[in-house]
């Protein structure tokens, strides 16, 4: 029988895991474990009134999750086009209904992504080949880090997933500064989700996105570094490998692209010149 633990995850609201019974089968015996699973609920985030996309998603974090899904996805121009904000829990979902300014509901009619996006998805709703990448502009930083400061920031981030310590089904994107030092963590059971929310986050707080660099959990698809990008983020590292529409607008848009990242190496694929000790840098 599962039970809500609304505490669970630190903040009010809806919680970020339940705790259910499970069986557990090891060495030919048997015994039931009390596990720990990880929220996934729809979130609808709608603007002025209009529904635009539902997404599912952790509720946890979900006006940084709003506002970072906003700019990334280019709906949004800036963190002050959105005038206001509120979560609403239902029945069966949970929407953010966002009050943003009036000429930027054309933009967001135009895109017609009225869909469910899956957890794992990073084009729900797009329904031309021409809407897979759009422009991007060229990500211009003189920000320099050293491989130890990396090596830092992947050693440290796992005791900072929180939720996914509890649940092993969730991903982070954490924010950190030039020594390797982790300032800031979100999680979420997408991937997508949880860099809007830390893009999310960063906007909120004004940070200025030449000041840091982010680390994903998580598989580094297109989709990962073109958020980067349009936040202007310089530096993206992610835990596993990417894939070679990644690489490309990693090339394209400037980011330095490090994946294949661990406490001990790293694999440097796009603009290497951010990360000093690279040979011939």
């Amino acid at each position: 029988m599962a039970a809500f633990d609304p505490g669970l995850g630190g903040d009010a609201g809806p919680p970020r895991a339940k705790v259910a019974t499970c069986f557990r089968l090891c060495g030919g015996a048997i015994a039931p474990l009390e596990a720990t699973i990880a929220a996934e609920v729809p979130v609808a985030l709608v603007y002025n009134g209009i529904p635009h996309v539902v997404m599912m998603a952790t509720p946890a974090d979900l006006e940084d999750f709003a506002l970072g899904f906003s700019l990334s996805e280019g709906l949004l121009a800036t963190a002050d086009e959105l005038q206001g904000i509120e979560i609403v829990e239902g029945d069966s979902g949970i929407e953010a209904r966002m009050q943003i300014a009036r000429h930027r509901l054309a933009g967001i009619a135009d895109r017609d992504r009225n869909l469910t996006g899956r957890t794992g998805c990073g084009l729900c709703g797009v329904n031309t080949l021409t809407q897979v990448t759009r422009p991007i502009p060229r990500v211009e930083s003189d920000l320099r880090v050293g491989v130890d400061a990396l090596h830092r920031a992947l050693a440290d981030l796992p005791v900072r997933q929180t939720v996914n310590r509890q649940t092993g089904a969730v991903h982070a994107a954490a924010w950190v500064d030039p020594d390797g030092n982790i300032r800031l963590v979100r999680e979420d059971v997408g991937r997508h989700n949880a860099l809007d929310k830390l893009i999310g986050a960063l906007a909120r707080t004004q940070a200025d996105p030449a000041a840091g660099f982010a680390v994903i959990t998580s598989r580094c698809s297109f989709e990962m570094v073109q958020k980067a990008a349009v936040f202007g983020i310089a530096i993206l590292v992610a835990i596993s490998a990417p894939t070679t529409l990644a690489l490309k607008v990693a090339e394209q848009s400037g980011v330095t692209l490090v994946a294949l990242a661990r406490a001990d190496s790293v694999n440097v694929y796009a603009n290497p010149g951010r990360i000093r000790g690279v040979i011939g840098v």
